[in-house]
């Protein structure tokens, strides 16, 4: 089965993004950085999520952004589905941190339950079948909507919205022009997919 090891977000200074994500969020090697003077503007067409057990847990981890240099772009707050937020790091990444609780069950903790890269595409149905042909098996798919590939055992989990729900969902207007400046690295790579994501094959 297809896994994804990385994402690597291409950023103008690595080594203070280094810090800021070592103190905010605390990942490992799922997680990587590299130099880049690709212009981008506005929304890059993708989100980073991390889904946690409870609301304390996502405030520690929003708040702990926030404390590394984030800005809040949604407070953290109950919604239908849960209790998330989400902040911008400093080098333009949108994160969502979020659980599907809305009550803790004890205190908080450090612990990331998944680590997800949410794309935001055209044409979600072309863009499934443009993975598909590549050997990713569809965990969940909402037609048009939202699509979740079963990239188990990776550290990775990967999901496509159209790219105007995803910005709406991240609190951000859907435009802007650009490199999305991020690369993913899985055992399919290289290749770049019909949206301009880039694809590189892993490396330890």
């Amino acid at each position: 089965m297809t896994s994804l090891a990385s994402v690597t977000l291409e950023v103008d200074d690595p080594t203070a993004a280094e810090r800021f994500y070592a103190d905010a969020f605390g990942l490992g090697t799922q997680l990587r950085v590299r130099a880049a003077e690709a212009p981008t503007t506005g929304f890059r067409g993708f989100t980073l999520s991390l889904t946690v057990s409870q609301p304390s847990t996502v405030n520690s981890f929003v708040d702990s952004a926030l404390e590394a240099g984030a800005t809040s772009v949604k407070p953290a707050a109950k919604s239908l589905w849960g209790y998330g937020g989400v902040v911008q790091a400093p080098d333009g990444t949108l994160w969502k941190i979020a659980s599907s609780a809305k009550k803790d069950k004890g205190p908080a903790t450090r612990q990331i339950d998944r680590f997800v890269l949410l794309l935001g595409v055209e044409d979600v149905i072309a863009t499934k079948r443009f993975y598909v042909e590549r050997g990713l098996t569809v965990g969940k798919s909402f037609g048009r909507k939202y699509v979740e590939f079963d990239t188990k055992p990776g550290p990775v989990s990967l999901g496509l919205y159209g790219r105007a729900a995803l910005a709406k969902d991240a609190g951000v207007a859907p435009d802007g022009t650009g490199s999305h400046r991020i690369a993913i690295g899985s055992d399919i790579g290289p290749f770049t997919d019909p949206d301009g994501f880039t694809w590189e094959k892993a490396s330890d």
